[in-house]
């Protein structure tokens, strides 16, 4: 039994009468609660979207991984994401679009997260398929999102972001293959969180958390309950092996790399801290094999026969091994 009145919690945080319909989006993962959209009677705002966690009702993981550590994994998810949304969303400005938040409602486990309706706000296209220009609208996004927290510490939020991190898969690390990537599981994990220049990446930018402007070339996002520290590679390396085919990342792998900062360069400016750019660059490029390969890693032991995993992402593997001095796979 709900114990949270979700019609009641809407009008209340946005000052509405009346609720008049609503449209469901989608259900969370393991179905700890749903994404529904409603719309309002009369009212300036129009519409909102409501996250509704509800980890009492799970269902069976999709993928089998129903395990003890992974629920737990998914209620600090949640815990991060309601202060996400309170404490840093704000700063995102329209470099970096992501939902106004408009209130929470909490009772035990259970949460409302009451947040602006982007498909009202015109970022009203989700995508499978991108362009060129739709690729680079999204790096656009990453480069001054990790620009606008450059060198913060994420207070509240995962020391280290990424749904896939190391210290929270010991399970997927145990049933990877004996190898020598497995063996260097922890050097590299290493290599990326003792970088000199940190920010907090999203932790789970994939296309489908990009709702996109049918117009301009812009791009909003979504799905903030991986976001922590980290180098920014982690995210660049996951949206761009979600993208394309190794052939592609192999084609486009220096334009997606040299818009990326030079997009970050802008943000740095902007904000004052560009002092520090070209230190930034040099490293941040040093470790975009290392970015790769860490979720290689955790795609090996996860579903070793992902559609992600390729020639393109075994190559980087191969050479961040080679430099660790672990041979190669």
């Amino acid at each position: 039994m709900t114990e949270i009145s979700i019609e009641a919690s809407i009008l209340d945080l946005t000052g509405g009468s009346a609720v008049k319909g609503q449209e469901a989006i989608q259900s969370l993962w393991s179905g700890y609660g749903s994404i529904t959209r409603y719309f309002l009677a009369g009212e300036a705002v129009k519409s909102v979207v409501v996250k509704h966690i509800n980890p009492l009702v799970k269902d069976a993981h999709p993928s089998g991984w129903n395990t003890d550590r992974s629920h737990q994994r998914k209620l600090k998810s949640y815990e991060v994401e309601s202060l996400w949304y309170q404490q840093y969303n704000s700063r995102c400005d329209d470099s970096c679009r992501s939902p106004r938040f408009l209130g929470i409602k909490q009772s035990g486990q259970e949460t409302l997260l009451v947040l602006e309706d982007l498909f009202a706000s015109g970022f009203d296209q989700v995508k499978q398929k991108v362009t060129m220009e739709e690729v680079e609208a999204c790096v656009n996004w990453l480069a001054h999102f990790h620009g606008t927290f450059m060198g913060e510490t994420p207070e509240g939020l995962w020391s280290s972001g990424t749904y896939w991190h190391l210290q929270t898969r010991p399970d997927e690390l145990q049933a990877m293959a004996k190898g020598p990537l497995k063996l260097a599981a922890d050097a590299i994990d290493q290599r990326l969180n003792q970088s000199r220049f940190q920010t907090i990446v999203h932790g789970d930018a994939k296309l489908a958390n990009f709702c996109f402007d049918a117009v301009a070339p812009k791009v909003a996002a979504v799905d903030f309950q991986y976001v922590g520290g980290g180098c920014g590679m982690k995210d660049l390396a996951y949206f761009i092996g979600g993208c394309f085919d190794a052939r592609l990342c192999e084609q486009y792998e220096d334009r997606i790399l040299n818009l990326y900062f030079s997009s970050l360069e802008q943000r740095l400016q902007s904000l004052g801290k560009l002092s520090s750019f070209a230190r930034i660059e040099e490293e941040w490029r040093s470790l975009y094999p290392f970015a790769w390969a860490d979720f290689h890693r955790f795609l090996l032991g996860w579903k070793p026969g992902h559609w992600k995993i390729n020639t393109y992402s075994e190559k980087l593997v191969s050479q961040v091994l080679e430099q660790l001095g672990y041979g190669t796979q």
